[in-house]
């Protein structure tokens, strides 16, 4: 157990390195210091500013882009920062998330709208998909009871213990005694089947039209192919609820961008994150304080701590610390996807007004290719720029480099109809960090959550629960219930 004097050391000024400071404060323990190498706080969640047609500054997305009403954890952190989300109801002038769909030769489609391109055949596929999610919504709440809870551990045995992320009285199935933020115990074997690909998950339940629907929120964001990524994953972060809200347009969004939900909470926690300090060096020798060596300004100094969370990608932590042989060969099994974008402008009064989905480059063998574009700034009409998306990596497939890749995407917005003029920021990120459905089954999350403590390191980031805002800010509040509480 910790001790309110304990000194903790946080490696990352991430979502998942702030909202561990703040829940830690929030139950009394203040003596931690944040830690992030970059000269900024929010990770993935990076906004900047960039002049727009009206002269002026507009913050433009590169990583988080919305919420909806099941983000329980990013409203504690609203709250704490002060600082709130738009919509789902948007004003003139606000950022929005609607969006169209189009084919890659630049026509116009929407494959959920019956009277859009009708056809018998689209109708019945259609009457098809809508009693498929009837059927996988009622499969949820019933044949997998205890799926949304945030967190992993013990899925792989039948079990589920989590803090809850069920919306109280927002359908039948909720209620108060399992709505946010209780936690929620129970077996059901079942859940065994969460570490299916999510294809074959859905194919086993009978449900395969589904895939339609989940979809664009999912692989198109970065987090991968269906055919690769356990069902937890999926079901996890996009429960029937939050699934249903996407449909519906019912987000949110931030004014100021993602990244300023994170700049806020820095600003009031007791101790703000240390920026451009990396941690090089982690030393945990039994019975001793853990020594960690710090470089800012090209100078290392060393630091001594009773406790450490490392909110940084773990498969990374070997590169610095004294991973142990079991902390190695856990962490070894993580894989990531490589999530390209870049903030374009096009060609004069050839710019998407509306963000838009290429649903055809979201299948595998169109690796590399754009995917989504999102343009945050819809009142602005022509001549504004707008985000563009690609996922380059397959568990199956060789990596499409990364300069083949941008000029694909490049190319795909100039058959849509949108030619790039100038690519004024450009990036690959270390995205959705998740292990095998063979890991997932074999209990790679109960393995991890039985290190929780050992050497007085805890483990925390996208990889407890999975790498949207949302769940990684949870597994920092499951993290801090669960191991700090003062005897």
């Amino acid at each position: 157990m910790a001790k309110k004097t304990d000194r903790i050391c946080i490696i990352g000024g991430g979502p998942a390195g702030l909202s561990m400071a703040m829940y830690l404060e929030k139950k009394g323990f203040t003596n931690y210091e944040i830690y992030e190498r970059l000269n900024k706080v929010g990770g993935k969640a990076y906004s900047p500013k960039i002049k727009v047609n009206t002269g002026e500054e507009k913050t433009f997305e590169t990583g988080a882009i919305m919420g909806a009403i099941t983000y329980h954890a990013v409203s504690e952190m609203e709250e704490f920062g002060g600082y709130y989300h738009k919509g789902p109801d948007f004003k003139p002038g606000e950022p929005n998330m609607r969006r169209e769909f189009r084919n890659t030769d630049g026509s116009k489609d929407d494959p959920f709208n019956p009277k859009f391109n009708f056809s018998i055949g689209k109708t019945i596929n259609l009457l098809k998909l809508k009693k498929q999610f009837k059927k996988l919504k009622h499969l949820m709440a019933t044949k997998y009871k205890g799926y949304d809870c945030y967190g992993h551990v013990g899925v792989a045995q039948g079990k589920y213990n989590g803090i809850s992320k069920v919306v109280n009285g927002y359908d039948e199935e909720s209620t108060e005694e399992v709505s946010f933020p209780n936690y929620v115990k129970g077996e059901n074997p079942n859940l065994k089947d969460l570490a299916l690909s999510f294809s074959d998950f859905c194919k086993l339940n009978k449900v395969e039209e589904v895939q339609r629907i989940w979809i664009a929120p999912y692989t198109s964001f970065g987090y991968g192919y269906f055919d690769e990524i356990p069902a937890a994953y999926v079901m996890k972060y996009l429960d029937v609820t939050t699934a249903a809200e996407f449909v519906k347009l019912r987000l949110w969004t931030w004014e100021d961008g993602t990244q300023a939900i994170y700049t806020h909470v820095n600003e009031k926690l007791a101790h703000p994150a240390h920026l451009n300090t990396e941690v090089v060096k982690v030393v945990r020798e039994d019975g001793k304080k853990i020594q960690v060596t710090l470089k800012e300004n090209g100078t290392e100094r060393v630091e001594e701590f009773d406790k450490l969370i490392v909110t940084t990608p773990l498969d990374h932590f070997k590169d610095f610390a004294d991973s142990t042989n079991e902390e190695k060969e856990l962490f070894s099994k993580i894989r990531h996807e490589e999530y390209v974008d870049f903030i374009a402008t096009f060609d004069e009064n050839k710019s998407p007004v509306i963000s838009g989905y290429l649903l055809e480059n979201m299948k595998k063998e169109n690796l590399g290719h754009a995917m989504v574009y999102y343009n945050r700034w819809e009142y602005l009409k022509t001549n504004c720029p707008c985000t563009v998306y690609a996922l380059r990596n397959h568990v199956d497939m060789e990596d499409v480099p990364y300069d083949t890749t941008i000029s694909n995407m490049m190319k795909d917005m100039e058959k849509v109809g949108f030619p790039v003029k100038e690519r004024l920021y450009e990036q690959e990120s270390y995205y959705c960090p998740h292990v095998t459905p063979k890991d997932y089954a074999d209990g790679w999350y109960d393995k991890l959550d039985a290190l929780q403590g050992t050497k007085n390191t805890y483990y925390a980031g996208e990889i407890l629960s999975f790498g949207d805002m949302e769940d990684t800010c949870a597994a920092s509040k499951d993290i801090v219930s669960r191991f700090f509480n003062e005897e």
